[in-house]
């Protein structure tokens, strides 16, 4: 159960709208659900301030319907579902509402309307790199964020980056995503005051090592306030920008 889903059933409690019993009832069945193949982790909207998180790679269609679903029951919206491939996509369509991106590989899942709050500025070096943009941009907009696209803005042309100084400065979280040698986070860095969090792709020329190259280069930025996620981690990325993004005490 979500807080605000919380909050509103206690104060139907409170108004006098809502049994006691049935408060009880609902938050009895709100820690998991074991599904067999899952235990669905229904309390942690109220830990992490959003709700958990489905890695469709590895899991069959009809596994990823029997979450959704439990989710779904106990009032969870926006569910994200990562990593979905578009076979799988086809195999799920009309089972549940959802909205898909095939460029991200990311679904959301029983999608409802939110406001979008603060800023998070998404910057991409490379057009290859946008699919991980996008499941960072996506999953930070699902979340609740309000995301800025910078997309194309790499080393090789600074005049691109600078071009859209005043969205980074007015950003409260940067996610810079690069392949290659993995340098966009720490000239990003060096220009903002904001936290970054730098992104390393798989793409790139032998010596990229499949991310690893960009993955020490980020690992070793000179700029401060610079953190690293795993590569081609978008998701990870987008949900820590959110998290950064949404903090109490910062002015929405």
């Amino acid at each position: 159960m979500e807080e605000r889903e919380l909050l509103k059933l206690l104060r139907e409690v409170q108004a006098g709208t809502a049994a006691p019993e049935e408060a009880a009832r609902l938050l009895s069945r709100s820690t998991f659900e074991d599904l067999g193949y899952a235990k669905v982790d229904h309390h942690r909207a109220s830990r992490q301030g959003a709700a958990e998180v489905i890695f469709g790679q590895g899991k069959e269609p009809d596994q990823i319907e029997g979450i959704v679903r439990s989710m779904a029951e106990r009032g969870a919206g926006n569910i994200l579902i990562t990593r979905l491939s578009g076979e799988k996509e086809e195999k799920l369509r009309g089972r549940f509402p959802y909205r898909y991106s095939a460029e991200a590989r990311l679904a959301v899942a029983n999608p409802v309307e939110i406001p979008l709050t603060g800023s998070v500025a998404v910057v991409s070096a490379g057009t290859s790199d946008l699919a991980v943009c996008e499941e960072a941009a996506l999953t930070a907009e699902a979340l609740g964020s309000r995301v800025h696209r910078v997309y194309d803005a790499g080393v090789a042309g600074l005049h691109r980056l600078l071009a859209h100084l005043e969205v980074l400065e007015g950003a409260r979280c940067i996610v810079a995503v690069a392949g290659m040698e993995g340098a966009l986070p720490s000239v990003v860095g060096g220009l903002v005051s904001c936290p970054v969090i730098a992104v390393p792709t798989s793409v790139g020329y032998g010596a990229n090592l499949g991310g690893l190259a960009a993955l020490l280069a980020m690992l070793n930025s000179c700029a401060s306030g610079v953190s690293v996620v795993n590569i081609d981690n978008g998701f990870g990325g987008g949900f820590l920008a959110h998290r950064i993004n949404q903090m109490k005490g910062i002015d929405q």
